[in-house]
């Protein structure tokens, strides 16, 4: 901040659309929220908000002060966050929705509000039972859940900054000024990738609110987003897939993007070959990256002196990666401090991660990422999704024999279904419905085909202990799985 701070003291620093700070104005902001947040009383903060000014300098605040941070995000259901309440041990909330504190806890009350951010601090009446942290740990963030309930990454404030440092760096030839907040900052890749980062390169951050930008969670609102692209004139975005599908439907539809635009950064899930060509030729300047939240965000990115399309990018400065005897991408540096309630790191005998992604590298040390070792599955929009998890889910209807679900690099989640006996069509369309009730927005079932013939051990289609052959049902099954994903031209009207 101080360096943020030092080119131009009139400058905007920060900004939501309601609100600008300048330079000058930020330190001073998060040194009073920072006094105040110590001054509550406590230890583990819950930050609840839409994105704007409030969330960032409540983030920086708590950074600074060391006290530890969960970041709720705001696509959580309301079970995912009782986990994440409990699980954490949160003794104090954040939030700018205040009418939603007893629905967390039903001991929360309120405490005060904060004069720099507007926020609403709630403390638990009575005592929590809080598990350890690993030492140094700052900040805790839940992933969208690749089961229902999902894990806690703990972080130290050391892996941050050691991330932010490294793309401010890797990006200071793009001469970056402003950037534009698309993603929740609950978000870990735009908290750090975005936020942080973008102050350390000296460059604007606006973060408008989810509702004005389109992002609104649950639903996407492509005009919103594109008129907010449009009217902010940035020259970075940070996006995943679906959001760059996006801007190049709306591209080759006639949209212009913003001349200051300079610097697109896509992850959070595979990218398509054909989407980083299509958004090539419509001019669009898009840079692959790969990370994970175990490693404090982003580990790889192309950059605008080394791109390499088909890649994610070289290593940043401050991790090394290669590949173990399976070719899975095993990465070390400043890695997280561990899972919250797990004694023992998961890199504790090696000092690498283990990232479950398979990979190359190349002889120029371009890293390319080819799968998953296992079957989790990373949507389009990013979202992590055990297919187990959603098929329990499933199968637990009468009407459902078996169901294996598929959407790796898709925008939503589908699956193929057997019926169980005599069930038809309308009786497993009403069990999937109430199979997504029970399940999250981005882990919820949009499309199913009901397949006649059932796999079986004979046809090669189950394993001995009855687990689903993905790899040989999508092979036989490909023209119908790929019948459940709309064409281009079936989305146009959306714009």
């Amino acid at each position: 901040m101080t360096r943020a701070a030092a080119p131009a003291a009139d400058r905007v620093a920060l900004a939501d659309g309601r609100r600008a700070i300048t330079c000058t104005e930020l330190g001073p902001l998060v040194d009073a929220e920072q006094a105040w947040l110590r001054s509550s009383g406590g230890s583990r903060f819950a930050l609840l908000a839409d994105n704007g000014c409030g969330w960032v300098l409540a983030d920086l605040a708590l950074h600074r002060s060391a006290l530890l941070n969960v970041p709720l995000p705001g696509y959580f259901t309301i079970g995912q966050l009782h986990h994440v309440i409990s699980d954490a041990g949160i003794d104090t909330l954040l939030t700018d929705q205040p009418e939603r504190a007893t629905q967390l806890a039903t001991d929360f009350v309120p405490a005060g509000i904060s004069a720099q951010t507007g926020l609403h601090l709630f403390r638990r009446r009575t005592g929590t039972t809080a598990q350890p942290v690993p030492p140094a740990t700052i900040k805790i963030t839940y992933t969208s859940g690749s089961t229902a309930a999902p894990k806690g990454v703990c972080l130290s404030a050391q892996s941050l900054d050691a991330v932010a440092a490294s793309l401010a760096a890797a990006t200071a030839d793009f001469g970056l000024t402003r950037h534009l907040c698309l993603l929740p900052l609950a978000t870990l890749l735009e908290n750090i990738g975005g936020v942080h980062a973008a102050l350390r390169s000296n460059a604007s951050c606006i973060v408008p609110s989810l509702q004005t930008t389109g992002m609104s969670y649950g639903h996407l609102d492509p005009r919103k987003l594109l008129a907010a692209i449009t009217d902010h004139e940035p020259s970075s975005l940070i996006l995943v897939p679906e959001l760059l599908r996006v801007l190049v439907m709306a591209a080759q539809q006639g949209w212009q993007p913003p001349a200051s635009l300079r610097f697109i950064a896509v992850g959070g899930a595979s990218v398509a070959p054909e989407l980083l060509a299509s958004a090539e030729q419509c001019g669009l300047p898009v840079y692959e990256g790969y990370g994970l939240s175990e490693c404090g965000s982003v580990v790889c990115v192309n950059t605008a002196s080394a791109n390499r399309r088909g890649s994610v990018g070289r290593p940043l400065p401050h991790v090394r990666v290669r590949l173990d005897g399976q070719q899975q991408i095993m990465v070390s540096g400043p890695l997280m401090s561990g899972y919250l309630g797990d004694a023992e790191r998961p890199d504790a005998a090696t000092g690498e991660l283990a990232t479950g992604d398979l990979g190359e590298i190349d002889a120029d040390g371009f890293v390319h990422v080819r799968g998953r070792l296992k079957n989790l599955i990373i949507t389009s929009l990013g979202r992590n999704i055990s297919p187990e998890w959603v098929e329990r889910e499933l199968q637990m209807e009468a009407s459902i024999g078996m169901a294996v679900v598929f959407g790796e690099a898709k925008p939503y989640l589908s699956a193929l279904i057997c019926a169980a006996g005599a069930a038809d069509r309308a009786q497993i369309d009403a069990a999937v419905a109430r199979a997504n009730a029970r399940l999250p927005d981005y882990a919820q079932l949009r499309r199913w085909a009901v397949v006649t013939t059932p796999f079986t051990l004979a046809n090669g289609l189950l394993t001995a202990n009855g687990r689903p052959r993905r790899a040989q049902i999508l092979e036989q099954h490909g023209r119908v799985l790929e019948s459940l994903y709309p064409k281009a031209t079936e989305t146009e009207a959306a714009f």
